[in-house]
């Protein structure tokens, strides 16, 4: 099936690069009219004229960039149909050495960012009574932790409590609100933060056998956006490989 997103105007936070890009990728293939935003600047520049789609750059944690963003597609297009929030961050400290500064700053990225891209996503979704609304969770937090991740999974375990609240306040405006939890997926953030041994180290817990792929992600993404999950609110879609099935290591 083809052009599921025909016509549809979609906003995607996050489409530098890895997950996000993979999104909008998707997004285009299947005739979506892209707004995409990002923090870099200059990957942001790159992914939108790849893909011939607007953009705005956008810190995620900002409520003034979210704003301008949605404003956009709307000024464009006159509508907004489809959200997605990608945009996160993930360091590594151990929960008694993380600064202040650093748990608010995954907390505002991850968590803040998705309460204010619903905010603004929601206002002219009721009016037009339409729209789908998708964030990026992850198994860390609602189902898994690692050590040095607590800040992360408090942010994704939020997120998930926001998806629900979100749907149940949408419905009414036939606007769903979905979200997806990766697993360990191999992006260029993947590549560049964890070393060949964490990796094999990855591969070899996932049932399934190898990492997920940004494209593995954003065709979950692609289901929640589109019609064929017009009765699918209030949830997550796990994208793992089967990681978090065994009960043990054996």
């Amino acid at each position: 099936m083809a052009g599921r997103l025909e016509g549809r105007v979609a906003v995607v936070i996050g489409a530098g690069r890895g997950i996000g890009r993979a999104i909008a990728e998707r997004f285009e293939e299947e005739g979506a009219l892209l707004v995409l935003g990002d923090r870099d600047a200059e990957l942001l520049a790159r992914t939108a004229n790849e893909l011939g789609a607007a953009m705005a750059p956008c810190d995620v944690a900002e409520k003034a960039d979210v704003e301008r963003l949605v404003q956009r597609a709307l000024d464009l297009y006159g509508r907004l149909d489809v959200l997605v929030q990608n945009a996160g961050i993930f360091p590594e400290t151990m929960l008694e050495a993380i600064p202040i500064e650093e748990w608010d700053r995954v907390l505002a990225v991850n968590l803040r960012g998705c309460f204010l891209a619903v905010q603004a996503a929601l206002v002219p979704m009721r009016t037009q009574r339409y729209g789908r609304i998708v964030l990026t969770s992850s198994i860390t937090g609602p189902r898994v932790v690692p050590p040095g991740h607590a800040h992360y999974a408090a942010s994704k375990a939020g997120i998930n409590g926001l998806i629900r609240a979100a749907a149940l306040e949408a419905a009414p405006f036939d606007v769903t609100v979905n979200g997806v939890e990766p697993g360990n997926i191999l992006t260029e953030g993947m590549h560049a933060e964890r070393s060949p041994d964490f990796i094999a180290a990855m591969e070899r817990s996932v049932p399934l056998g190898r990492l997920g792929m940004p494209r593995d992600v954003a065709n979950a993404v692609l289901f929640l956006a589109s019609d064929e999950a017009a009765y699918v609110t209030g949830t997550t879609i796990v994208v793992d490989g089967g990681q978090i099935l065994p009960e043990s290591r054996s």
